[in-house]
């Protein structure tokens, strides 16, 4: 059980970076759309960049899905730098567009929205995974499934709170998500450790 909790917190990690890429990818196609001649050559060329690094991760993560857990902690130390790229590249792309306030807004909630999705999916993919364990070890799960669930709440009422402030640089956007991407990170490692405390006790 151990080393297949470790790997659930590498997929809920990676997943919810996908779905961060996903979300931002659809709000960006819905703009280019609409754009004018010139804006949408620029837009067209942002969005085959960002799926293709979207494409490189999934790549990656795929061959690293079915491998150990020695693989995933050297691997997620790539996945670390292409998803860093993504962010740089759409970090880039809001400073450079100048007031689109409108699309950074719709940008933030898509991937405020991933964000949410990916804390009760993993929440949930917890829930199936501490069933599994004995019961005198439940105690400890459920704790720390209720810590997870807090934690998803005070995020998710962070971002409503920037989002409801309007319009705030992609900057400060984007160092709200970052914050609630740690926290799922460190909510998400903090139960998977619980399940494999509890699992080795059990």
């Amino acid at each position: 059980m151990p080393e297949h909790s470790s790997m659930h917190l590498y997929l809920n990690w990676a997943k919810e970076r996908i779905d961060e890429m996903d979300a931002a990818l659809a709000s960006l196609e819905v703009k280019a759309d609409q754009a004018k001649a010139e804006s949408k050559v620029k837009a067209d060329e942002l969005i085959t960049d960002l799926k293709k690094r979207r494409d490189e991760f999934q790549a990656l993560l795929k061959t690293q899905a079915e491998a150990g857990e020695a693989a995933w902690a050297r691997a997620k130390t790539e996945l670390d730098q292409q998803w860093s790229g993504f962010e740089a590249r759409m970090q880039t792309y809001f400073e450079s567009a100048g007031k689109q306030i409108e699309q950074q807004q719709v940008t933030f909630k898509e991937i405020a929205a991933a964000q949410a999705k990916a804390w009760r999916e993993a929440a949930d993919k917890f829930r199936e995974a501490a069933g599994k364990v004995t019961a005198n070890r439940l105690v400890d799960l459920d704790a720390a499934l209720k810590q997870m669930k807090s934690d998803a709440s005070e995020a998710e009422a962070r971002l409503q709170k920037v989002k409801q402030a309007g319009s705030e640089s992609w900057s400060v956007l984007s160092a709200a998500l970052a914050e609630s991407r740690k926290a799922f990170d460190e909510a998400n490692q903090a139960a998977w450790n619980a399940l494999r405390g509890a699992s080795s006790k059990s």
